[in-house]
Formats: C-alpha cells, sequence, structure tokens
C-alpha cells in the first residue's frame, strides 16, 4: 500500500539500527512501568483519577492558582515574570542575562525550552549554552533534536555516541557506557563552575508556597544552580498545583509512569533564593511563566491535554510510536501527547501538523497507562473531526474517500448483501474494483467467504412468535 502520511513515510525510510532502537527502548520502559505501578499500589487506578481530578481542577481555576503562586514566590524573594508568547519567553531570559551581564549559562533539561527554540535563539544572540543533561548534551554535539520525553536519545545507540565524542575531542573511541559518562562528567564539570547562570525547567509548581519541584536522575539541575548568583526557572502556566501536599501524589505517579521508579534519584524543591544564613546558593532567582498558546489550548474542547505531566508513559505504549520514533512527529512532543498537544500549540499551523491525530491506533493504551487519565483517543478522534471541518489537506493525504462506505452501512439491504456476495470481489481483478479505497485494500488482503446468517434467522423468527 502506497504511504502518503508524512509519519509512514519517516517510519518506512528509518534504518534497522534506528528502529530497534526505538522499539526496545520504548518497550523495555512500558514493561518496567506496569511491574512498579502493580507492585507498590493494589489499585493504581484510583490513583491516577485522583490526579487528573485534581490538575482538572486547577486548570479550571488557573487564574487564581496563577495569582496564588506569584504571591507566594514573590514573599520568597524570586521574581515573577509572565510571557504570553515563544518571542517574549526568549526575551526575557536574554534580558535577564544582560542586565545581570552574563555572558554563559548552565542548562537542564526542559521541553518548554526545546518548544521555544530557546537555544539556538541564545546562541545567535552571542551567549554560550550548554545543556548538562546527558542524553540533551549528546543532542547539542550532535545538532539533533530529542525524539523522547524522558530519554532525548532513545534512537541512538553506544557505538553513535562514541564517535560523537571522539568526533569533538572528548576522547579516542570507546563505546563503553561507564567511559562515555565519565568523560561527559568531566567535561561538564568546568562549565558548571565558568557559567554565569543556570536556567531550569519545573515539573510541578506548588501555588500554596511558591516552590518548584524539579525532578532527575543525574543531579545537574541542582550543579545548574549551584554556582551560579542566578537561576531562572521556565516553566508552563500549566504545571501549577494547588498545594505541597499534591506534590506527593504526583512525584509518585512521575518516577513509576516514567522510568518505572519508586522516586526519581534527585527530587528539589526550590523556593527562592538563597537566604542571608544560607552560605550558598543563586542570590537571585527568576520564574518565567510561558503561556504560548496554552490558554488557547484551554479555551478548545482539548483542555485535558493540559494536564499532561510528560512522564512519557503513552510513548513507550503506543505501536505507533514504536515504529516510527519522536522525530516521524516533526515537532517538539512526540507520541500520541504530541499528537494532540503539538497541532494545539502550533496555532495558524494547525494544518501543517493535522496529520499527527490520525497517527494512533486509537487502541486505548495510552489513556490506560496515563498517570493523570487524559482521554488521549477521545481528543485524537476531536482534532480529527477539526482537521476534516477545517479542509486541513496535510490530514486528507492517503485518506480515502468514505461516502460509498457510509451509503452501504446505512441501507440494511445493501449491507446483507455484501455481506453474502463481497467474496465474489477476491476474483474480479483488482483494476476493476469500482473505487480507488476499495483497490487499495483489495490489493493486499482477501475476502472470507460469509459465514453468517444464522442469526439474523433466528432474530427474525423470534419475532414473529
Amino acid at each position: 500500500m502506497k504511504t502518503k502520511q508524512k509519519i509512514d513515510t519517516v517510519a518506512r525510510d528509518l534504518s534497522d539500527e534506528v528502529h530497534e532502537a526505538n522499539f526496545i527502548g520504548a518497550k523495555m520502559k512500558s514493561e518496567r512501568r506496569y511491574a512498579a505501578l502493580g507492585r507498590d499500589y493494589a489499585d493504581p487506578d484510583k490513583l491516577r483519577e485522583t490526579a487528573g481530578k485534581i490538575k482538572q481542577h486547577t486548570l479550571e481555576h488557573l487564574d487564581q492558582y496563577l495569582e496564588q503562586a506569584e504571591a507566594s514566590f514573590t514573599r520568597n524573594g524570586a521574581k515573577v515574570h509572565f510571557a504570553f508568547d515563544e518571542t517574549a519567553a526568549r526575551q526575557k531570559v536574554l534580558d535577564i542575562m544582560n542586565e545581570k551581564g552574563c555572558k554563559s549559562m548552565v542548562k537542564s533539561k526542559s521541553m518548554l525550552t526545546e518548544e521555544i527554540h530557546l537555544l539556538d535563539f541564545l546562541e545567535k544572540s552571542g551567549k554560550e549554552v550548554v545543556e548538562t543533561d546527558l542524553g540533551e548534551f549528546i543532542l547539542q554535539i550532535d545538532g539533533d533534536h530529542p525524539s523522547h520525553i524522558v530519554t532525548p536519545i532513545v534512537h541512538k545507540n553506544r557505538r553513535g555516541i562514541a564517535k560523537s565524542f571522539e568526533r569533538e575531542g572528548l576522547g579516542e573511541y570507546n563505546d563503553d557506557p561507564e567511559t562515555i559518562t565519565r568523560r561527559a562528567r568531566a567535561h561538564l564539570r568546568q562549565k558548571y563552575l565558568d557559567a554565569d547562570v543556570g536556567l531550569t525547567g519545573a515539573n510541578f509548581v506548588s501555588a500554596e508556597s511558591g516552590r518548584i519541584a524539579i525532578v532527575t536522575n543525574e543531579g545537574n539541575a541542582r550543579f545548574c544552580m549551584a554556582a551560579n548568583k542566578v537561576h531562572i526557572a521556565m516553566v508552563g502556566i500549566e504545571k501549577i498545583v494547588p498545594t505541597d501536599r499534591d506534590l506527593a501524589l504526583f512525584l509518585n505517579l512521575i518516577g513509576r509512569s516514567g522510568t518505572g521508579q519508586q522516586l526519581t534519584v534527585y527530587n528539589q524543591f526550590i523556593g527562592g533564593p538563597k537566604r542571608p544564613e544560607q552560605p550558598h546558593g543563586p542570590e537571585e532567582m527568576h520564574i518565567i511563566f510561558v503561556d504560548n498558546r496554552r490558554t488557547e489550548v484551554l479555551a478548545s474542547d482539548c483542555r485535558e491535554i493540559l494536564r499532561c505531566i510528560r512522564c512519557g508513559a503513552c510513548l513507550n505504549v503506543c505501536p505507533i510510536y514504536r515504529q516510527s520514533g519522536g522525530h516521524a512527529y516533526r515537532s517538539v512532543y512526540p507520541g500520541p501527547v504530541g499528537a494532540v498537544l503539538s497541532p494545539l500549540l502550533a496555532g495558524n499551523r494547525f494544518p501543517q501538523l493535522a496529520d499527527l491525530p490520525k497517527a494512533s491506533s486509537l487502541c486505548g493504551a495510552c489513556n490506560e497507562v496515563c498517570p493523570v487519565n487524559i482521554p488521549i483517543p477521545d481528543l485524537l478522534l476531536r482534532l480529527r473531526d477539526k482537521a476534516k471541518r477545517e479542509g486541513a489537506s496535510e490530514a486528507m493525504k492517503g485518506t480515502p474517500k468514505l461516502g460509498m462506505w457510509a451509503t452501504l452501512c446505512s441501507q440494511p439491504s445493501m449491507w446483507k448483501t455484501a455481506l453474502t456476495m463481497g467474496h465474489t470481489m477476491n476474483y474480479i481483478p483488482t483494476q476493476l474494483v469500482p473505487h480507488p479505497s476499495a483497490q487499495s485494500w483489495q490489493g493486499t488482503r482477501k475476502l472470507p467467504k460469509f459465514q453468517g446468517g444464522d442469526f439474523r434467522k433466528w432474530f427474525k423468527n423470534r419475532k414473529k412468535k
């Protein structure tokens, strides 16, 4: 069958090596996740429902919680900024760096900074930016982009990474994982000490106490702040939760859902710059709350997608993601969550990404594993309907017209005849089949001989009695 959708084309052209890395990497995490939740909780679905309700409540009262969070951070001594779009968000970071005379930055992993292309902007503005998450660092030296929300280099293997390190002068070729890690650590250690400012994201924000929660397995976010006088935290407005007590639930879910860990190795709670009695830490803390079309998503009929806590569980379990990999989604957020979120965040560019909601089998696995119970299959159907109503050509590619099928299904006499006589299609030459979609289908499949009819006869006679 011809592959006309872009995601099909990318999946078809993947090398065997990359395809295998994507498939195995995603499958392993999914199995570990099932084991972690099932081992520790008798009814994990109750947790998912509770977490989903908390996030949905927060979204429906987001204006109130944003005001509360601003007041809490200000009380703690942090400076709060709001950025309506990606241009404002990038410029705010640059303004802070220029105001403080900062020339270099170390940053921890943040999907939001990928979304607004912050690294490219700062480098073009003459600033040095170094990614400190090991996966992101490898992507940076390769000029590549993440293909997974949690494990950005799931599409790479150690042989390719060893070649990259050799090319960048980080030692002779050696594909031993421990050696690669030691070399990266030695290289990044000096960058931490030389940088002027540290930038992090935030996994959650407590409106009650004005604290951000950051979870990592490498501790690099902590190092980004340790030696710098200025800390910038860039946060999407949907990351807020009402209270500190809520953090316990979400921290337990994000570790188990993302990597199968009971808890991530490093969990930090940052509530402002260092106090006078504290000897170390940033003297300034800036919080930048970024909208970038999130309020438009909130106003749409797909607002539930803003509950997402970026654990990547839906990617790992998705049969489409396992076959195609993250780059096939042509956006920052891949997988099922990306198929919903990316077209919505695209704004006027929705037609360009309108094919992504069709990159799903609608099997429902993404909904079953989502720690905040997002009804992703329902949202995908709503976006398919939106693409149809708006006539998005990208979504129509490779899609047969189903008017004839609809007529067949809505006429009982025609439907019965088709069921009875359908197997005769097997003997008709493909080029004589009356519809292009039926020709395509018939080219790769054979219809079984009709074996039914007994139920209809029984039901008809039963009604007469």
